[in-house]
């Protein structure tokens, strides 16, 4: 899911330091540390009812991007520090929703209660995610779980603690997932950018033993997503696709699926000047520079159109009769629809031996893995729409 723009620099807000204070309307028993007002330390004592849902439509949120590769500590350092589980941890946390401004770092939130179809996870490297800046701005707060909200969907890490009800994983374990099974429908008030974080067992698979936490913890959301992309469309062996945004984190995976999973027939992709040769080395049979060429205009049509960037009514002049789009973000024109990802550790774990054999490739930001202290300049950056593969938070206390 990406938004592609032209340049702009980005604007970083330094927030290094622990939160002053802020208050929130919220009335929930929860507290934390700082004037956050209510605690999620109380929460997890007393399970907080959800109210009934209120659904209203969300456009799911966009962007991620380009290449890969960073280095993390070795596996062995993180169980080290999986060791020992305190009653307390430090977390990001915002009690209103808002701006970046809105996020402040809390030294003293509780750990969360494991329920018994969960594990409590040490978390090595949590990655951000489009969504994540929706949902602090509370562009689906009549679904979302009462404030205040630790943040974040993609985690990797060390599994310490085991619910009853448990059946394969154990402590130990080497794990990655999105803790959200419906991204928009009542995400976890306990989400990754903490020392911990519960999740259900269902939503996680093993780390692949030849990629690092940086690099697994950048793949469930965004993975989840193209391969769901890809199956809804009923693509198949010996189709062709066209990927709008094809070096975002999204369309980064779309194109690598589509070719050594599926079995694509052909893969053309968009991207400004400087990826094209990116995309090649990811399987494109076909780079289309979109600050030079109208992909719709081209002679060649396609079986299936992924886009990523929200171009659906230019999308459906690029298909073959009988074709269609799966569209991410923005108005959907027919034969175009749009999904939001249902996130499984079953297809995490369908998908780790093409991790494995490095036929399917993590892609990370370059400018990062951003430490802890900077999960709001991590938060301004995914907001600029301009990160090149998925923007990583490592190491974590």
């Amino acid at each position: 899911m990406e938004t592609i723009l032209t340049s702009t620099t980005c604007q970083l807000t330094a927030f290094h330091s622990p939160s002053s204070s802020s208050s929130s309307s919220s009335s929930l028993p929860l507290k934390f540390s700082s004037s956050i007002a209510p605690t999620l330390r109380d929460t997890r004592k007393k399970a907080v009812a959800a109210s009934p849902v209120r659904r209203r439509p969300a456009n799911p949120a966009v962007p991620l991007r380009v290449r890969a590769n960073s280095q993390a500590a070795p596996a062995s350092a993180e169980a080290a520090k999986a060791a020992g589980v305190p009653g307390e941890m430090k977390a990001w946390v915002y009690g209103e929703y808002g701006g970046v401004d809105v996020l402040k770092f809390d030294p003293k939130v509780s750990v969360p209660e494991v329920k018994e179809d969960q594990v409590l996870i040490k978390v090595a490297a949590a990655a951000l995610n489009p969504v994540d800046a929706k949902r602090r701005q509370g562009k689906f707060k009549a679904t979302d779980s009462p404030l205040p909200t630790v943040p974040g969907y993609d985690i990797a890490g060390v599994v310490v603690k085991v619910g009853s009800q448990v059946k394969e994983l154990k402590e130990g374990d080497e794990v990655y997932g999105d803790i959200n099974e419906k991204a928009l429908e009542g995400p976890k008030q306990f989400g990754s950018l903490a020392e911990y974080t519960a999740v259900e067992e269902k939503l996680l698979a093993l780390k692949p033993k030849n990629i690092n936490f940086v690099q697994a913890a950048g793949l469930p959301l965004a993975i989840s997503t193209a391969y769901e992309g890809l199956e809804r469309t009923g693509f198949s062996a010996g189709k062709s696709i066209l990927v709008l945004g094809g070096s975002g984190g999204v369309g980064s995976l779309v194109i690598q699926l589509a070719k050594h999973v599926f079995g694509a027939s052909r893969v053309a992709a968009t991207s400004s000047t400087g990826k094209l040769e990116f995309l090649k080395s990811l399987g494109a049979d076909l780079a289309i520079d979109y600050t030079k060429e109208n992909f719709e205009d081209l002679p060649e049509k396609f079986d299936v159109v992924y886009d990523a960037v929200g171009q659906c009514d230019r999308a459906v002049k690029a298909i073959k009769e009988g074709g269609i789009v799966v569209a991410l973000t923005g108005a959907v024109v027919p034969p175009g629809f749009r999904f939001v990802v249902t996130s499984k550790g079953e297809v995490l774990k369908k998908l780790n031996p093409y991790i494995e054999s490095g036929k399917v490739k993590p892609i990370v930001d370059p400018k990062g893995p951003f430490p802890f202290s900077q999960v709001a300049e991590a938060f301004s950056y995914i907001e600029t729409n301009r990160a090149s593969g998925k923007v990583v938070i490592h190491p974590i206390p």
